[in-house]
């Protein structure tokens, strides 16, 4: 059976996914999604920080993002999976569908006895050509983030975003200033890269971005060409007059940007949309750009599971469960460690300290 079609969900029957101190667990499957503590066997939904960790016995994942997955946890017991193949584990099927959120990012389907649920992980459902597209599942329980469950975030189109970066970077180019753009090393730098406009002038990135960057391109992703910033001399700032730098937001504040010269500095991220944020980060200027679903595209990605009861794990979830239990849903909320921004900045730190070392000016 297809997982576009729902079998009928048998009447009061038990919880196929529960919430438990090492994480979101099967029982009848007797395995975890996005385990926050070291357990048997891990199905994991996309390699961030907060959803995939170090300590698992198995894993499992789709097989578009094994490659980035790796690079931070080298030398896992890893098993992969192409979306929609489904999978018998312990009488429990289960098959992983995209997400949309960053390379390899999968939702999980579990089906038993009748009973469909499906834990997104995180998602979007603006267009990203560095990954493939979020595909609703039907399902009877929907399992979802909610980290812009707010109506204040509502996402303009990417291009108009990547409209603005092009600008400023033009402007900057123009007067012979170095642009230097902060974003998160996995999912955001590729997005980005992908989207502005090579002509503008070179492109350079952090040590930190050059290990997903080359498991992007490994898994086919088409990115521009980009030279790491290392590779020039910390004395020779001329060549980054014209030049776009991406980097993490670790790196902000730090010696390497020395090497820069003169530069306009900008934060690429969701959170850009709060006033106040961007004088909080401390940079020039501040770019709406999410790998999350904004508050409509939640809406209908929950609205097309045909779930009856949703259950939320992270960000905004009063005001989600809220929401949901006034269009009738059965609502509700699971406790997780999930959607720590802080802990995704400390990977990307602890990915770049061998670069940043050869990085310094």
């Amino acid at each position: 059976m297809p997982p576009t079609e729902l079998p009928t969900r048998p009447s009061g029957d038990s919880d196929l996914i529960v919430s438990r101190s090492e994480g979101l667990y099967c029982p009848p499957g007797d395995f975890y999604i996005d385990p926050w503590q070291p357990v048997d066997r891990a199905v994991i939904t996309h390699a961030h920080s907060d959803h995939a960790r170090w300590g698992h016995t198995h894993y499992l994942a789709a097989q578009p993002g094994a490659g980035v997955l790796v690079s931070r946890l080298p030398g896992i017991d890893l098993q992969t999976a192409a979306y929609g193949e489904r999978l018998d584990i312990n009488g429990v099927t289960v098959s992983l569908h995209p997400a949309g959120h960053v390379l390899g990012s999968a939702q999980v389907r579990v089906e038993h006895h009748g009973r469909v649920w499906v834990a997104s992980g995180d998602y979007k459902l603006d267009t990203d050509p560095t990954c493939a597209p979020f595909e609703p599942v039907r399902c009877h329980t929907f399992i979802t983030e909610s980290t812009f469950g707010l109506p204040i975030y509502r996402w303009e189109a990417p291009q108009t975003v990547f409209d603005s970066i092009d600008s400023w970077w033009r402007h900057n180019a123009a007067e012979g200033r170095a642009s230097v753009l902060f974003c998160y090393s996995f999912g955001k730098a590729q997005h980005l890269l992908a989207g502005v406009d090579v002509a503008i002038g070179p492109i350079f990135c952090h040590g930190a971005l050059e290990p997903i960057n080359r498991a992007y391109i490994a898994a086919g992703v088409e990115l521009p060409p980009v030279r790491l910033a290392s590779e020039v001399a910390a004395k020779d700032k001329a060549v980054f007059k014209q030049a776009l730098i991406v980097a993490p937001p670790s790196a902000q504040g730090s010696p390497w940007l020395k090497r820069f010269g003169d530069y306009s500095d900008a934060f690429a991220s969701g959170w850009m949309r709060l006033r106040g944020a961007r004088r909080r980060r401390g940079v020039d200027r501040g770019f709406v750009l999410s790998d999350h679903a904004d508050w409509p595209g939640l809406q209908t990605a929950i609205r097309e599971t045909g779930a009856l009861r949703v259950i939320v794990t992270h960000g905004q979830v009063e005001p989600m469960v809220r929401w949901l239990r006034e269009q009738g849903l059965e609502a509700g909320a699971f406790t997780t460690q999930y959607g720590d921004d802080a802990l995704e900045d400390a990977a990307n730190a602890a990915e770049a300290v061998a670069p940043a070392t050869s990085d310094s000016p």
